[in-house]
């Protein structure tokens, strides 16, 4: 009996130990490398928004923070291997509403889900989207566009980037909510189909401000509507669609950054912290600004909400709209 006794006190005291250390090594994080993983190649904004968080990030931390692009499949092979990532903190995510709820909604065979598999940190960066039309062309509203495209369906052509890209997830909800029928052409990437636009191969275009911005400046492309909920601080004289009547065409692009899930609380509010002081820097808010996104600091709570409402929306259009995604 004294001998079990003396057993049960050696176990605890190890357990004791080990929950201790354990304690001691997230209120220590980071004692290493960070790793920032992107779901695109170098150069887009999702890289960009990585690479200037990273940064201002390991002043902070005292420790290096990489940047990890691993692209492909519509941002599905590196956001499921953050989610399958050691839960540690020293692997995160950072990413675009593609990753959070776009993909989530559109796709029946995920093989991530982000209510169960993600800890949102924050989001960090809104992405304005622009309706763009020819400079030449006849529609000099959006409320021309939408006159045609109702008097004759289908004949307002759009480019996409494939089922369920942003520009045709937008292009499906202005369908929608405008009562139209329009079609939708798909291209490679951005700089096909904005020289497709310019091109006269297409009549309309939904791409990001960032994108868009240098062809509105130089008079070959007209923007026509922000399809957002607010307005661009590159372009403020184009209302978005709420303003003009047409919110259920609306679509926030954004950029967050997440943890896989189960990762220590500890570590997670460090983060949260951290990530806070960064947003909060101007030469960080100058950078973001420059690429034609508005930053912003919206925790943890707040972005559960917005990813569950729009896995929700999203998924109900999608039904409605006849969307498949393979």
């Amino acid at each position: 009996m004294r001998l079990l006794s003396s057993l049960s006190i050696t176990l605890l005291a190890i357990s004791g130990l080990f929950i201790s250390s354990h304690a001691a090594a997230q209120d220590a994080w980071p004692t290493r490398t960070v790793r920032l993983v992107v779901p695109f190649p170098p150069g887009g904004g999702t890289d960009i928004v990585a690479r200037a968080l990273g940064q201002k990030l390991a002043v902070r931390l005292g420790k290096p923070v990489i940047i990890d692009n691993k692209p492909g499949a519509s941002t599905i092979i590196g956001t499921e291997a953050v989610t399958k990532a050691e839960p540690d903190g020293y692997t995160l995510l950072v990413s675009g509403s593609t990753s959070y709820t776009v993909n989530p909604a559109l796709r029946a065979n995920l093989p991530y889900d982000p209510a169960k598999d993600l800890a949102p940190i924050a989001l960090v960066a809104r992405a304005p989207l622009v309706l763009l039309v020819n400079a030449n062309s006849p529609y000099k509203t959006l409320a021309d566009l939408l006159a045609a495209a109702k008097a004759q369906p289908k004949k307002i052509n759009y480019y996409t980037y494939g089922a369920g890209s942003a520009p045709h997830l937008v292009g499906t909800l202005i369908e929608q909510a405008a009562n139209v029928s329009m079609q939708d052409v798909p291209y490679k990437g951005s700089s096909q189909a904005l020289m497709a636009l310019i091109g006269g191969e297409v009549q309309m275009g939904i791409d990001t401000v960032a994108a868009a911005a240098p062809h509105i400046r130089s008079g070959k492309l007209r923007g026509l509507a922000i399809p957002g909920s607010i307005r661009s601080s590159v372009f403020p004289e184009i209302a978005t669609v709420h303003e003009l009547k047409l919110p259920g065409a609306a679509f926030d692009g954004w950029y967050a950054i997440a943890a896989p899930a189960r990762t220590p609380q500890a570590v997670v509010h460090k983060l949260v912290a951290e990530v806070s002081v960064v947003m909060a820097d101007p030469d960080m808010q100058a950078q973001l600004r420059a690429q034609a996104m508005e930053p912003v600091n919206v925790g943890p709570a707040a972005v559960r909400k917005i990813i569950d409402d729009e896995i929700t929306r999203y998924r109900a259009h999608a039904w409605r709209a006849k969307i498949v995604v393979e």
